[in-house]
């Protein structure tokens, strides 16, 4: 989380703890990868917190940055479409999930090229974590990350994700406007707590 390492810590908790009872409500295997999404983002959230104790120990904090950009910027863009992809049923929304699919992974193969060339560093801004990593923030590399994550979600049969991927969308804008130096940290909280509405979706179906 982008306040403390005692928040960060407490959200991957609840997350993962959410994130598996969510995985257990899945009914097949192709629901596993979406019904995963809480359990990643307590990951996340987890790494972050070890960002924040090792700020004084560059070695563990240039590690843990690097694992946090990488499910920020290469993970995301690349899971999230397709996990949205193997739910679909309807034919023509599968054709447009697939070019979204391929969009994040050429997204995701981007950003990777670029945190081999040049690995991002964190540091303390406002009592949130910043980093500086620039690649992403493009208009094409934006707009395209945009596309694969919350575009693959409004064009979903399900509504539950509809909603989800809606709510994705607005809180990037949100966190661009308001934690401008903070955003990639403070988006990856807002889109954390958002996916309780995964958990939600396949409670609701027990």
């Amino acid at each position: 989380m982008c306040f403390s390492a005692s928040a960060s810590f407490a959200a991957g908790g609840v997350l993962t703890a959410i994130g598996t009872a969510t995985i257990k409500n899945a009914k097949t295997k192709a629901e596993l990868p979406f019904a995963s999404v809480p359990l990643l983002f307590g990951i996340q959230q987890a790494v972050e917190g070890v960002i924040w104790i090792s700020f004084g120990l560059p070695a563990l904090n240039a590690v843990m940055t690097y694992a946090y950009l990488m499910f920020a910027y290469v993970f995301w863009p690349i899971f999230f479409p397709i996990s949205v992809l193997l739910l679909e049923t309807n034919p023509v929304r599968k054709k447009f999930l697939r070019i979204f699919s391929l969009i994040g992974f050429v997204v995701g193969a981007y950003l990777l090229f670029f945190l081999f060339t040049d690995p991002g560093k964190a540091h303390i801004v406002n009592q949130s974590i910043a980093y500086d990593y620039q690649h992403l923030y493009k208009m094409l590399p934006l707009a395209l990350y945009l596309l694969a994550t919350c575009g693959s979600g409004c064009i979903s049969s399900y509504r539950i994700i509809n909603i989800f991927s809606v709510m994705l969308l607005a809180s990037f804008f949100i966190a661009g406007w308001f934690f401008y130096a903070t955003f990639v940290s403070v988006w990856c909280f807002f889109a954390a707590v958002l996916s309780f509405i995964v958990y939600a979706h396949f409670y609701s179906r027990t």
